[in-house]
């Protein structure tokens, strides 16, 4: 019997657990809760500073005045280079979890955040080549891989109905990121202060994380053993299902949080200061919400929270379009801030999605106990990775998308126009995959009907 006063004793050296089984509530009550939500706090921690570092070319193209000698176009492809190698190195940051352990990788992670830290702070200044901010957005962009990794680690911890809300407390404030930097920034803009002053405030807290890891978080042996569940995932048809719907919810954070400076500074003449007074708001509120939607994802079903999410979300892109199109500055402020809202909720719910969608189909291959838990464990934990790349990949379609339209009509309305018409496709994605019952999905024999015997799509 486990001991009841202290977490479950690694056999090697290097902080690793052999034993671990949340889903046993006594293994889960007596020590299982404690160590996971350690390992959580740290690795929130971690993530959170990735995400600062990743962003940080939002706040960043906001210092670059006409002195930098870029054009508008020009801002958004930088931001977009970050968005796209972010999204990238999410494959193999999922996959660094299984060969290196969660903790040891956390550990690299982090300190890997010096490079385009130091990098920027080296650079930033006038007179230096549009090539070389191109290279250092580029590498800012492994921040975004911290995310894939630290889910997949923290989805190992948790038991299934306790995943909605680790997933989105850990999600989230690894989202909240996004917005203090861009405090920071404001504060530094407001101050006078020049661009290397906000990159040298991060640079210890880098450390710090590093850090921290080391000394407090565990690697789960099970975890480390498992590099076959990413090939398994890769097959699965659910894995692409669910990248598609979360480039409409995640995507959409990080790229309007990439992008909602440069709308106002391009589209309604706002100044760096004008734009950075509100740029904030929106992923701020949109990565508090995040856990919310997680947790309302485990009260009433992750699909049905996310269907009507993305109804949500087109409703208030219709709303950005008048505004866009009026040129109603509080209109589309208010309009904006609430779509990041949505997204962060669905951010939650559709992450949810993912560790029900593999326990659904462990047990209808007719697995159970904890047999069916680590099916579920190893193919969510999987494909979460490759999820949140795909999805990423959302934030660098919405850059192109914006830069395309300020090139061809002067304003972001066109691009506002495509998300409407995505979102509502999104929509009819959910309904049609994991809310509609078919008579032809019945069951056919007594045996599947029996109490509770298997989860269907619609409660994921």
């Amino acid at each position: 019997m486990t001991a009841p006063s202290q977490a479950p004793a690694p056999s090697r050296g290097g902080r690793w657990i052999d034993h671990w089984d949340p889903e046993d509530e006594t293994f889960w009550n007596e020590t299982g809760e404690k160590v996971a939500r350690r390992n959580l706090v740290f690795s929130v921690l971690s993530e959170h500073i990735g995400f600062s570092i990743w962003t940080m070319w939002s706040v960043m193209v906001l210092f670059m005045g006409p002195e930098y000698g870029l054009t508008a176009s020009d801002k958004f492809v930088i931001v977009s280079m970050a968005t796209l190698v972010g999204a990238i190195v999410r494959v193999p940051y999922t996959f660094a979890i299984a060969v290196f352990g969660g903790r040891n990788w956390t550990i690299v992670s982090a300190s890997l955040l010096l490079l385009p830290t130091i990098a920027a702070f080296i650079v930033m200044e006038p007179g230096t080549s549009y090539t070389t901010f191109l290279l250092c957005a580029m590498l800012a962009g492994i921040g975004g891989g911290n995310f894939a990794s630290s889910m997949t680690n923290i989805n190992a911890f948790f038991p299934l109905r306790k995943k909605g809300w680790a997933l989105g407390l850990n999600a989230g404030g690894g989202n909240i990121g996004v917005p203090v930097v861009q405090l920071i920034g404001l504060a530094v803009i407001g101050a006078n202060g020049g661009p290397r002053v906000l990159l040298g405030i991060y640079i210890p807290f880098i450390v710090v994380a590093a850090v921290l890891g080391a000394m407090y978080m565990d690697n789960i042996s099970s975890v480390k053993n498992d590099t076959g569940a990413a090939k398994e995932a890769a097959k699965d048809a659910h894995t692409w299902i669910m990248s598609f719907l979360y480039i409409g919810t995640f995507g959409s954070f990080i790229g309007y949080s990439f992008a909602f400076g440069l709308v106002l500074q391009t589209q309604f003449g706002r100044t760096p200061l004008q734009a950075a007074y509100v740029t904030f708001i929106g992923p701020l509120l949109g990565s508090l919400i995040r856990p919310v939607g997680g947790w309302l994802a485990d009260r009433y079903g992750g699909a049905k929270i996310t269907l009507w999410n993305f109804s949500a979300m087109a409703a208030a892109t219709g709303i950005i379009v008048i505004a866009s199109m009026q040129e109603s500055l509080p209109l589309f402020t208010v309009a904006f801030i609430a779509l990041f809202m949505l997204t962060g909720l669905g951010n939650g719910s559709t992450y949810k999605m993912i560790p029900g969608i593999y326990q659904a189909k462990a047990t209808a291959m007719g697995l159970e106990g904890e047999e069916a838990a680590s099916y579920g464990r190893r193919l969510s934990g999987a494909s979460m990775g490759l999820i949140g790349a795909v999805g990423a990949l959302g934030g660098l379609g919405i850059n192109l998308a914006l830069r395309q339209s300020f090139q061809s009509v002067g304003s972001g309305t066109g691009a506002f126009v495509g998300f409407l018409a995505f979102y509502g496709v999104c929509f009819v994605v959910t309904w049609a995959v994991y809310l509609r019952r078919p008579a032809a999905q019945a069951p056919a024999t007594a045996a599947a009907s029996e109490a509770k015997p298997q989860l269907s799509y619609a409660e994921v």
